[in-house]
């Protein structure tokens, strides 16, 4: 006989894991947030964590659905959100990824990842990851001429000492030019701020999935956008972010008109 596992989300208690934004105007952007949540299962029992350490960058991406919903209203676009914690599955990883479900996240442990077998992970896979992913892939199916995923870093790491001086980066591979107009958008409407392309992180295969999966399998001009997360801590710091970010979109689109 079969040993089914019970679902993983309970109905009526846990989120659904997408979060969808419709659009209100025919701009033809796409938003998305990999790490917007800090939701987990109720049956993972936090993953062992406390709320306070959910609240750390290991967490979610500290500020990122607040931008992101900022621009999807100022734009008027769609855009698509990840409720879940990232250490309960990272959306922005391929799922076999050795991060994709981390057992220590920047130093932290993470209890509920130490003893992962084939089920819990397809679990995960099938009920929070699948969903997301097949909603990002039926939204960016429409009439777009931009994607942009939105992220937020935090401004030094504990196991990686040296700071992260970087206002805003802007993360790509093949497409590089989308990237380097909205860096240079940014630059001529705020001189003076530290930008930089594919900090602090870089795109490859093994580790990352927007970029890849959706940005450059899609052909549509993309970006990953990374925010260091303490410029959007605050709604203040989030608003105007994003309106700096939009205005950057409004040029690069007026550009390719």
């Amino acid at each position: 006989m079969l040993n089914l596992l019970p679902p993983l989300l309970a109905h009526g208690i846990d989120p659904h894991p997408v979060e969808s934004l419709p659009a209100r105007t025919d701009i033809p952007v796409l938003l998305v947030c990999e790490h917007a949540g800090q939701s987990v299962p109720e049956v993972l029992d936090g993953l062992g964590l406390d709320r306070e350490t959910l609240d750390l960058h290991v967490g979610w991406d500290i500020g990122a659905a607040a931008v992101t919903r900022a621009m999807a209203r100022e734009l008027g676009c769609e855009a698509v959100l990840q409720r879940y914690s990232r250490l309960v599955i990272d959306c922005n990883r391929p799922t076999g990824a050795p991060d994709a479900f981390p057992a220590v996240s920047d130093g932290v442990q993470v209890p509920g990842n130490a003893a992962l077998n084939a089920a819990d992970r397809r679990r995960r896979i099938d009920e929070i990851f699948t969903p997301y992913n097949e909603a990002v892939t039926t939204a960016r199916s429409g009439p777009r001429k931009l994607l942009l995923s939105i992220h937020s870093f935090t401004p030094e790491m504990r196991t990686r000492p040296g700071a992260r001086p970087w206002h805003i980066g802007f993360l790509c591979r093949k497409d590089t030019a989308t990237s380097q107009a909205l860096l240079n958008a940014v630059a001529d409407i705020r001189p003076g701020m530290n930008l930089a392309l594919n900090q602090p992180y870089q795109i490859d295969d093994e580790s990352d999935w927007f970029v890849p999966t959706h940005g450059e399998a899609s052909g549509l001009p993309h970006s990953l956008v990374e925010i260091r997360h303490d410029l959007i801590r605050t709604p203040e710091g989030q608003a105007d972010m994003a309106s700096l970010l939009c205005k950057a979109v409004r040029n690069l689109l007026e550009s390719k008109c």
